[in-house]
């Protein structure tokens, strides 16, 4: 029989308590510099033990040593990246259009957060263009390669949505083809909102009219002609478009209902330039300097001067509790920004040493990378290493790009040790592709047998995942289509 009655028991258990303290460091932690910015500003207000810092000097730049070596065989990787690093952590849309002017504008979320979980205060911050666009891109892209491209192609935008840099600067920049960033450029001009990505005025016109159906060759001839739009020479535009007086009137009806700023709003936000986090240029004798961005570190001091002359005039216990609150919050938060602040430098720097090859040689050469590679060599968890490398961005020789598309999957190699990046294979697999001649088309095991032979242990099956998210048809179907101009 069991016996039915109270009881009193003794239990043992661990718990991680996350104080608001410890809520507030991961969230700083994982923030873009401008959510920083905004939430110091809110507390230099709030909390009088917190002063701004008028000093301009840089944060201690981190010397990222990679030494000079020989091309490897593979034309995979090209190079070993492998090299040690010397640091010293410091502790510390001008659009041109004068038909629309332009607006900025930036709101800051609050932070009053206690007693909720990071997923409900994540979710309820409305996301950006450029979070948007971001998650268009993984959606439209299934090449590792194209993302990086589209991520930095997003860094480009300017407040208005304009990208007035050509495709060849832009290629040059990443090391690839031209074909590739105009074709990446064109499939984004049709994301939401369409017309982003354009050069200028008439060509963002110009998308959201083919989107629409409408951009017929009357409809071009006017926006080939926006100058005349614009002075009212009605007679003029009459003869360049070869319509009548009402059509004309409609068309511009149709022109004024266009977006001329697509990315001038998004969910009622205006959309920011990307600030770098991280500066990185290359010093005479090959190293890479890295340096914090000093325009996006928010500088503050707690200002013990006022908390001693307070001190001394607190006549009651509810007094000196506050003083000592508000003393302790300013502690907290100047040491939450210098560990921010050391912890992104210190995994920027290791995401640099180990991917050199890209800086050296373009896209092609990206290295295998997880976060738990970097996480491991610092001593950190991967959680931090991810909240570090989520809206952080750094500025390279080969452009504005987000850290956390540094890291890609590894494909194993039949020498041993030596392993490559998924991306760099698909490069390669693309590249193959492209040199195929109509008597000489690669099957999915030909392709095998091609990487094999370049060092890559990698299964046919995955050669064929691989051609799927290219888009490249099978070798039957390119092979007919390659001699269809001939027949």
């Amino acid at each position: 029989m069991v016996s039915l009655g109270p009881r009193l028991d003794f239990r043992q258990t661990q718990q991680l308590v996350m104080t608001p303290q410890l809520r507030q460091a991961i969230k700083l932690l994982q923030s873009s510099n401008l959510e920083v910015s905004a939430f110091v500003e809110e507390e230099l207000e709030r909390n009088p033990m917190l002063e701004r810092e008028e000093s301009t000097a840089p944060a201690a730049p981190v010397a990222v040593e990679c030494d000079s070596f020989e091309a490897a065989s593979s034309p995979l990787m090209g190079e070993d990246a492998a090299s040690p690093i010397e640091a010293d952590w410091s502790s510390s849309y001008e659009s041109g259009d004068a038909l629309y002017p332009s607006s900025r504008g930036a709101r800051a979320d609050s932070w009053e957060d206690e007693g909720r979980s990071l997923e409900e205060i994540a979710g309820e911050r409305p996301r950006s263009l450029r979070e948007l666009l971001a998650e268009q891109a993984r959606l439209a892209f299934g090449h590792p390669r194209d993302r990086l491209i589209a991520s930095h192609l997003i860094a480009l935008l300017d407040p208005a949505g304009r990208l007035p840099i050509s495709d060849a600067t832009i290629a040059q920049a990443l090391g690839c083809e031209t074909e590739t960033v105009s074709a990446i450029r064109a499939r984004m001009q049709r994301f939401d909102p369409p017309g982003l990505f354009c050069a200028d005025l008439r060509e963002c016109l110009a998308v959201q009219l083919a989107e629409l159906n409408r951009l017929d060759p009357a409809m071009q001839a006017l926006l080939d002609n926006l100058e005349l739009l614009a002075r009212r020479d009605t007679h003029a535009l009459l003869h360049a478009c070869g319509v009548d007086a009402e059509d004309l009137s409609g068309m511009v009806a149709e022109i004024r209902r266009l977006n001329p700023k697509p990315g001038a709003s998004a969910e009622g936000e205006v959309a920011q330039l990307v600030v770098p986090d991280v500066l990185m240029r290359r010093l005479p004798d090959g190293t890479w300097l890295l340096e914090l961005n000093p325009e996006t570190l928010p500088r503050v001091l707690v200002n013990r001067g006022f908390h001693a002359t307070a001190q001394t005039g607190a006549r009651s216990k509810e007094d000196r509790a506050f003083l000592a609150e508000k003393l302790q919050a300013a502690n907290w938060l100047v040491r939450s920004l210098e560990q921010r602040a050391n912890t992104i430098l210190r995994v920027a720097a290791e995401i640099v040493r180990r991917q050199e090859a890209f800086f050296r040689h373009g896209v092609g050469h990206l290295r295998p990378l997880i976060l738990r590679d970097v996480a491991d060599e610092l001593g950190m968890h991967e959680s931090t290493v991810s909240r570090v490398t989520a809206n952080k961005y750094i500025a390279t020789p080969r452009g504005t790009l987000e850290l956390k598309y540094f890291f890609t999957t590894a494909i194993a190699g039949t020498r041993g040790g030596e392993s490559f990046s998924a991306e760099a294979i698909r490069h390669r697999i693309r590249d193959l592709v492209d040199a195929e001649t109509p008597a000489d088309v690669l099957s999915d095991d030909a392709i095998v047998e091609r990487l094999r032979a370049e060092g890559v242990d990698i299964a046919r099956r995955t050669v064929a995942k691989y051609r799927d998210a290219l888009r490249i048809p099978s070798s039957v179907q390119r092979k007919r289509e390659k001699l269809a101009p001939a027949l």
